[in-house]
């Protein structure tokens, strides 16, 4: 249909020209144009973080990121997929780390090379505030850099624009774990839970579960209680 409308545009896919429907989003078009994902495409609802895209305009001299599920096509634009950005990512036994910021220091002293130009911040398709979360870190500031960088989907976009070369979001998940482990207080309702699940108080449903059929446990699954949004 859009074909028949004259709805298309042209775009370049790592260099080579295609015409696609211009309602498409860059990951849409890439199946339009005959790519198959083998990596690089995961929940398509900009949860997962595995469409990480770089792009140009025409007569744009900025180097745009996004991604790929996300962002809708436009006439010439020069699309570059990235499935995996690569950054360093230290190993650590998170028992043996203290919540401070010698801790993230030690692994990522990148981060003291922060100039605070916040383009990692522009570059976050979250929206997520990444430069005030790496300078909490390097005000050893665990909690707050945990809670901003909590919507962190590690699609690595951040650091492919930083100067300093941080990778902020290996900086985000570390923070979270330092909080999780060593700040936040036990969850008691978990802990219960899990005395319930010993006790066995749940066998008797699972063994109703595991007895039905695959359109029964469909039934079941679509009428469930949804979580408020």
């Amino acid at each position: 249909m859009a074909e028949e409308n004259g709805d298309m545009v042209d775009i370049y896919i790592m260099g080579k020209k295609y015409r696609v429907p211009n309602a498409l989003t860059i990951m849409k078009a890439l199946e339009y144009a005959g790519y198959v994902y083998v990596r690089g495409c995961g929940c398509r609802g900009g949860f997962c973080g595995a469409c990480a895209t770089v792009y140009r305009l025409p007569g744009d001299y900025k180097l745009h990121v996004a991604l790929a599920c996300q962002e809708v096509v436009q006439e010439g634009m020069a699309v570059a997929h990235i499935p995996f950005y690569p950054a360093n990512k230290e190993l650590y036994d998170i028992d043996k780390l203290k919540p401070n910021a010698e801790s993230i220091l030690k692994l990522y002293p990148t981060v003291y090379r922060c100039v605070s130009c916040n383009t990692c911040t522009k570059a976050c398709p979250q929206e997520i505030q990444v430069m005030d979360y790496v300078q909490a870190a390097l005000r050893g500031d665990i909690a707050k850099a945990a809670d901003i960088s909590f919507a962190c989907i590690m699609c690595g976009l951040c650091a492919s624009r930083c100067p300093a070369e941080i990778p902020q979001f290996n900086v985000g998940i570390l923070a979270r774990r330092l909080y999780s482990r060593h700040i936040a207080p036990p969850a008691q309702h978990l802990a219960d839970r899990m005395q319930e699940v010993e006790e066995g108080k749940f066998e008797e449903e699972i063994d109703k579960l595991m007895k039905m059929n695959k359109d029964e446990l469909q039934e079941l699954y679509t009428k469930r209680d949804m979580e408020p949004k």
